[in-house]
């Protein structure tokens, strides 16, 4: 086999015939005048934009990586969430991603917030809870084994009382949308704007092992009005650091720029009968038993994962929740 390279201008109007084993001389080439007076006008240069845009063309070509020589992302660090079934389950909280967990009321959401808290505080690490509601106990919070002075406790709508009360009277005197109400305290939709603006302080700062945003006592309607480009930004501001991103809600509402969803119900829940007549005075009726919530039932599902490649099947799981009365 051989190649061969023809002339375009020498190809026109002309019939050449190769043969391979007897290869005829090279023949001059006709000048451009020979060409033009054929009936054949010359051909025209490229100009030199157009040769160094191919040229850039092609420079961009070879610096693009072919697929298969492409890393797959390295999967994130998982650390504990302080409750072994849950580990079990998803395999703990990953860093540097946003984690959902969900659920209706008396699901198990704080229990798994507290014991997310502890087992991050007594690695070591800084964490903060953005409370969009003010609903957070700091004794449960103390009887978890959370260490305090290592917590930042964010209460969103904590302005100065008479700075509220005059805002919502002016409000109202103009027949203004108000984000308070009548009687000066905040909406939940000025209450979730605090809850963005501080989550994003935090994210930029950084230093933080965990950022819990509890909107679970926010309407779901209002938690919807977050929108995905939010979700996208903090996502891509924890992307890469060491901070667990964990937001707790009654539905999910962050969507795809979620890579963990987990959601929790309650099975059931745990009754101890015991009589109190020994505390009661002998003048009032005596019952003969009461009952006492020691604990609940919780279930996990794990509804969504983007820490695999390989689609993962939906799991459940169960656990207690013990009441600190309980012993």
């Amino acid at each position: 086999m051989f190649s061969a390279v023809v002339s375009t201008s020498a190809a026109l109007g002309r019939l050449f015939v190769f043969d391979s084993e007897d290869f005829a001389e090279a023949r001059p080439q006709p000048s451009g005048a020979e060409l033009f007076a054929e009936g054949h006008p010359p051909q025209r240069a490229l100009p030199a934009s157009s040769l160094r845009r191919a040229f850039s063309e092609d420079a961009r070509l070879a610096s693009v990586i072919p697929a298969s020589q492409l890393q797959m992302q390295p999967a994130p660090e998982m650390v504990s969430s302080g409750i072994a079934a849950f580990d079990a389950l998803a395999g703990g909280l990953p860093r540097g991603c946003l984690t959902e967990i969900c659920g209706p009321a008396s699901s198990g959401r704080t229990t798994l917030l507290l014991a997310a808290l502890s087992a991050a505080t007594r690695r070591g690490e800084f964490c903060v809870v953005v409370d969009a509601s003010d609903a957070l106990d700091p004794q449960s919070v103390a009887a978890a084994g959370v260490e305090l002075k290592r917590l930042l406790w964010v209460r969103c709508g904590e302005d100065p009382p008479r700075k509220l009360k005059n805002t919502a009277k002016k409000n109202l005197k103009n027949n203004q949308s108000s984000k308070f109400d009548e009687g000066g305290s905040p909406t939940a939709g000025h209450r979730l704007e605090q809850l963005l603006r501080a989550t994003d302080l935090l994210l930029e700062s950084g230093g933080f092992g965990l950022i819990a945003l509890d909107l679970s006592d926010l309407p779901p309607q209002t938690a919807c009005r977050i929108p995905l480009t939010t979700w996208f930004r903090f996502r891509r501001a924890v992307e890469h650091t060491p901070t667990v991103l964990l937001a707790i809600e009654q539905k999910s509402i962050a969507g795809s720029c979620s890579s963990l969803l987990i959601k929790l119900g309650a099975a059931g829940k745990r009754i101890r009968e015991q009589s109190i007549s020994e505390h009661l005075d002998s003048q009032f009726p005596e019952p003969t038993h009461t009952q006492l919530l020691t604990g609940l039932e919780i279930t996990a599902e794990l509804v969504r994962s983007r820490l695999d490649r390989k689609p993962v099947r939906s799991a459940a799981i169960t656990f207690a929740s013990t009441t600190a009365w309980a012993g």
